[in-house]
Parts: structure tokens; sequence; C-alpha cells
């Protein structure tokens, strides 16, 4: 080495940041390895040094072969997020790549990131037999779609709740077991991984509750439950950054609500109380406290309903073929918007679901058939009957039966419902 040159600040041969990287400090490697020398810079942290497990998995990412050939992998994922949403079971059998690629959650936070998310319909409903099934209907391609079966401990519960977290979440929760009785379990699918995943249980075993989700938080309250108090007042919170349920104030009376709704930030319920009374509540999240509640919204207030873009809606008649809305300036369901064409009173064509769907408001009945609503472009709900370019049936494949076989089974006594719809919900991917 010539003179005017300086020695290497660190001599990687000898240095002790290279030991183990468990050790505190470079001085106290010294006794590991007698005669070495010390690093010219010992308050250098041992991480800062490349280890032989880092070059390794460098090395094996170089060696990784690409996820498109002759394209770099970051214009490679350009073009994999832009694969509809219907694809993607395929494209996860193509590699194990493409497989990690799509079952971790930066290719999907990307698609909705860009606006290209897709959402469906995901419809529970308890079948003749009394098994749970369910089924996802892709309303772009207008296809039902195969999912993994639901898990043995709700293939048969009754009054179990059903909710969606960060938007790609389907959490089921509670009920009651046929042999176990009332449950604290709580299971999620996600809408990436196709998969079922456990949750924390909640703190109460209750069914036929009341739920709702605000500022992406599970709330529970009311219910029953075994033993010598049956309707529960208690209520109860699940954050999913904290993993973990807490409890919320109680409510002023025991109930067993058969509706409820999220509106301007409010949750409202109306069940039947200890003495088999109607009672309405409403929950302040913001106060932490709940308060009884006789407006007009609930006097005339339908099951289903759904709070959107401000309005509250909900079903005016049977087959949902007509709206109500809620006008807040008369407190009074004043408002209608009538699609002109009603279906009948089969109990197959019986509207369940009332849920937003890409900017509209869907309805799903008994039958699986769906119509959609686009209430955006509507100025004037008030103006009576609305044009009927406002509605559009989605003819898929769960459409069973035609108006006109519906019409047939009520006049023959044949309508007996095979299934109907417990829960419906919209997943983003």
């Amino acid at each position: 080495m010539e003179r005017g040159l300086q020695p290497a600040l660190v001599d990687t041969a000898a240095c002790f940041c290279r030991v183990d990287a468990g050790l505190k400090t470079v001085a106290g490697a010294r006794k590991f390895v007698p005669g070495a020398k010390l690093c010219v810079q010992p308050d250098i942290k041992p991480s800062v040094h490349p280890t032989r497990h880092r070059v390794a998995r460098e090395e094996r990412s170089r060696n990784l072969s690409p996820l498109l050939p002759g394209l770099p992998d970051d214009l490679a994922i350009a073009c994999l997020i832009r694969v509809p949403r219907v694809e993607h079971r395929k494209l996860r059998l193509v590699c194990k790549r493409w497989y990690r690629l799509l079952a971790g959650n930066f290719f999907y936070s990307l698609r909705k990131s860009l606006g290209i998310a897709e959402e469906w319909i995901y419809v529970i409903k308890r079948d003749r037999d009394g098994k749970i099934s369910w089924h996802a209907f892709d309303p772009i391609y207008q296809l039902w779609q195969p999912l993994p079966p639901v898990p043995r401990e709700y293939s048969e519960a009754l009054g179990f709740g059903c909710a969606v977290l960060s938007g790609c979440h389907l959490y089921l929760f509670g009920g009651r077991d046929p042999l176990k009785g009332s449950m604290r379990r709580v299971i999620f699918y996600s809408a990436r991984t196709n998969k079922w995943h456990r949750a924390p249980d909640m703190l109460r075993r209750r069914h036929f509750f009341g739920s709702c989700v605000m500022n992406n938080c599970l709330y529970v309250a009311g219910g029953e439950s075994e033993g010598v108090h049956r309707s529960l007042r208690s209520a109860e919170v699940y954050d999913p950054n904290k993993n973990r349920w807490s409890f919320v104030a109680e409510m002023g009376t025991s109930m067993v609500p058969f509706i409820g709704v999220v509106y301007n930030g409010k949750w409202f319920l109306k069940g039947l109380g200890s003495h088999r009374q109607v009672l309405s509540e409403v929950y302040h999240p913001d106060t932490n406290n709940w308060c009884p509640v006789y407006n007009g919204m609930v006097a005339g207030w339908r099951n289903p309903s759904a709070s959107f873009n401000g309005h509250l809606y909900a079903l005016e008649c049977k087959d949902g073929c007509k709206l109500r809305v809620f006008d807040s300036s008369t407190d009074s369901w004043s408002k209608h918007i009538d699609s002109k064409l009603h279906l009948g009173n089969s109990r197959a064509l019986e509207a369940a679901a009332l849920v937003p769907l890409n900017g509209k408001l869907c309805i799903i009945r008994n039958n699986m058939s769906i119509s959609l609503v686009d209430v955006a472009k509507c100025d004037d709900p008030g103006g009576g009957i609305i044009a009927e370019h406002l509605w559009e049936t989605i003819a898929g494949k769960g459409q069973f039966k035609t108006f006109v076989l519906n019409l047939w089974s009520s006049f023959a006594g044949r309508n007996r419902l095979k299934s109907h719809i417990l829960h419906c919900q919209v997943l983003q991917a």
C-alpha cells in the first residue's frame, strides 16, 4: 500500500461487527475472536454491515425469473393489476411468484389507489335443509363465482351478524349454534386471499343482535343469550387496528333488534323489548351514549334500508320495485322512486337486502335476482313517479324463476320458499 493512501475504514476480514448481530457493542465481540483487530469505526451499528443472509437474499432475488419475461417487475405489476378480478383465481395458479403477489396486500392496495378495484356482491343464505351457503356475484360479467365453503361452526348457525371492514374483509360473528348455544366466535373472509381467518372472540355470547360499522370499527349491541337474563343491554366494539374488543355504553333497555342503520354518523336501532314492545334507540359514538328516539324516521322505517350519499332509503313494496326516501326537512318518508314495474308478491321475489354498489343502490331478492337504481341521477325524488330508466335489472345465473313462473306457482300454491337470504354485503378487491 502506498503511503499516500488511507487505510480502509473497516477491515472486513476481521471486523467484530460480523461476529454476531446480537452483540450489543463491537468491543464486546473481542473475546470471541482472539487476536483479531478492532473496527476502525466501532460506533457503526452491526446492521450497517452486509450479512451473509442479506447477501443470500439479494442473490436469490437476482436469480428469480421475472414476473413477465422481457419486462421489469414494475411494468409487469402494472400489467397484472389491470387483469379483471374474475381472472385472479387463474393468475394464482401460474407460478409461485404470481401467487405470492396476489396473496399480498400490495397488489390490491395498488388496484384500489388507481381506482380499478372491483366490487362484488356476496350473498349469504339459508337453504331449505337449514344449511348456510354463500355466493359471490360479479356485476361486470354478470357471473356467480365459486367461494370456499363457510366454516363448520357457521354452517347451521342462527342469528349471527355479518359486516365488512376495510372494504375487503367479511366478518361473521356471534350467533347460536344448534348444539352449543350462543357463541362469541368471530371469523372473517378476505376477498384478497379468498380464505377464511380467525379473529378475537366477542366479550359476550349473543345471538339475534344488532350490528353496524362506523369509522371502520364493528359495533354490536343487544340481542339474546342463554341464562336468566336472556335479553341483553350490553354493547361492544371491535377495532381491527388494535385487534381487540372493548365494551361501550349499555343501551337504555334490553332489546332484540330487527332493523338498524347508520345515518348522519349515528346508529339507529329498532327492535323488541323484554315485554315484546317495539323500542327505538340511537347511539352517538362521539359521546358514547344511547338515547331513545321517537321521530318520524323510526315511525315509518322499514326493512331493508340503507344510507347512501347522505340520504336514507328504504323499500316501499315487498318486491323492492319502489323506494322510499326520508325527508329530514319534514321528518317523514314522503319521497318515492318508483320503477313502475312490479313483479308480484311471491316469497321468492321478496326483496331481502338493499346495499350500495358502484355508486348505485342494489336490491337483492330471495330468488337471487338483482336490480340497480341510479339514485344519483334522480334530481327530484319528490316528484312522484320517476322515469324507469333509473332502474336496471341484472339477469344473472341466480335468477332461477321468471315472472311468469312465479305467478303460476302463486296460483298453484307451490311457491314455498326453498331458501332465503340472511345477509348481503359488498367486498372490494
